[in-house]
């Protein structure tokens, strides 16, 4: 045990001193909130510019309905186009055909010098098109009809209660379905980088004739599962930091940058609950309530770091068997694809899994092992039933004890192979040897 824990310290310490690992572990979470926060960010400082549009109506029933916006205002163009724009008291015009209110599709020219403005287009085709509309209404002669489309109206929201769960508990599905496909692809990331890490430094070593020496001292299965187990704990490292300094910023940053009402609400729903029915961006502040939440980050994260250990552990054995019984990363090319083909797999199916995460193909999928850890991260988030994480869990680790021992039989015998690239035959071959 003395000769794995040197092992275990060799990997880890080499792994954690290096500038690359902390400067991912300080600006990922940085780069998550980046993230996070940038769409506001960006409406706030990215103000469009206001635009003078000039109208030519051919129909002469379109531009007294016409209403000026922060985005843009509207003249009647006394001069020619051409001149107005050279003149800079416009910014670009639009023609109206004249057969727009009996035509059933009509096509408005909107000409500017230089690029159209995306939210200019859409803000006018929206704005016309709705115009055009109450005016064919108007020829009916419905009376009372802008009385009669102004009660019709409706604004609709949807807040989403789980009869299953307390009220609180459970967040809005669109806020469910980031989660779970952030957590996907940070095990999908890890098990790919840390897995292969593993490989390569066996065929390193190997390459370098460093493992003969060692075998002399530790046994092979030792040798394996200390290299396993050290760049391991390096990830789980990583996932804790990450998880501290989110921790830190919900508890000590989210205070302060969020609107004082808001904040107000939000300690409500934490202490006492609010009533759905008397807020209106109640999903919202029901969201952001739990995600700045200290004690729903340590939950994410423990399961976070319990599937990335089995899921690690599964993978890495076999990223340890195929780095043990070749020379170099090419011939290990080949029979890395049997390995990446269920973690491409699993995150492919990620977000059909985050559209329906109860139904059977997400169920069964997160009791297959070498799908599970992403699948049922993926499924987390939405607030399934306990005993199909444990369940998963318990078929996890199972497995992974299994993966080792046929792991371990490859690798005392592979380490010592060199000059031949072996095949799935001699792989199992060596399986079977005592």
């Amino acid at each position: 045990m003395s000769n794995l824990s040197l092992v275990i310290q060799r990997e880890y310490l080499e792994r954690v001193r290096k500038k690359s690992f902390i400067i991912t572990t300080i600006l990922m979470p940085v780069l998550m909130l980046v993230l996070m926060f940038a769409p506001v960010m960006i409406m706030m400082f990215n103000k469009p510019d206001h635009n003078v549009i000039g109208v030519i109506d051919n129909s002469g029933k379109i531009y007294e309905q016409l209403k000026s916006t922060s985005l843009y205002d509207f003249v009647i163009l006394d001069e020619p186009a051409d001149s107005a724009i050279a003149h800079q008291t416009i910014n670009g015009y639009i023609v109206i055909p004249a057969d727009i209110l009996d035509a059933p599709s009509s096509n408005i020219r909107l000409l500017m010098n230089g690029a159209v403005p995306v939210e200019l287009e859409s803000n006018l085709k929206e704005h016309i098109s709705s115009i055009v509309e109450n005016k064919r209404l108007l020829g009916y002669n419905i009376e009372n009809l802008p009385e009669i489309l102004e009660k019709v109206k409706a604004n609709i929201n949807i807040t989403e209660v789980r009869l299953d769960k307390e009220e609180g508990e459970s967040l809005s599905s669109s806020v469910s379905f980031i989660i779970s496909i952030i957590m996907a692809f940070i095990l999908y990331m890890f098990l790919l980088m840390y897995g292969q890490m593993v490989m390569t430094s066996i065929i390193e070593e190997k390459n370098n004739r460093v493992l003969e020496l060692v075998v002399s001292s530790v046994k092979p299965m030792q040798l394996m599962m200390g290299k396993i187990a050290g760049i391991g704990l390096v990830a789980i490292t990583q996932i804790v930091l990450w998880g501290v300094i989110l921790g830190a910023v919900a508890a000590l940053v989210m205070p302060a940058v969020l609107p004082a009402d808001m904040m107000n609400l939000i300690v409500e729903q934490r202490t006492h609950g609010l009533d759905p029915s008397m807020i209106d961006n109640y999903d919202m502040i029901n969201s952001i309530s739990t995600l700045s939440s200290v004690s729903y980050i340590i939950t994410m994260f423990v399961w976070l770091i319990l599937f990335l250990i089995g899921g690690f552990l599964l993978y890495a054995s076999m990223f340890a068997a195929v780095g043990s019984s070749v020379d170099n990363v090419q011939d290990a090319s080949q029979l890395n694809g049997f390995i990446l083909m269920p973690i491409i797999l699993a995150f492919v199916f990620t977000t059909s899994i985050a559209n329906a995460p109860n139904s059977t193909l997400a169920i069964w999928l997160s009791m297959i092992p070498f799908t599970s850890p992403m699948i049922m991260m993926a499924r987390i988030s939405f607030g399934i039933d306990m005993w199909q994480i444990w369940v998963s869990l318990a078929i996890l680790y199972a497995s992974f004890i299994g993966m080792v021992w046929v792991a371990g039989k490859i690798y005392r015998i592979g380490i010592f192979m060199y000059g031949k690239k072996p095949n799935i035959k001699d792989l199992a071959k060596w399986i079977r040897y005592k």
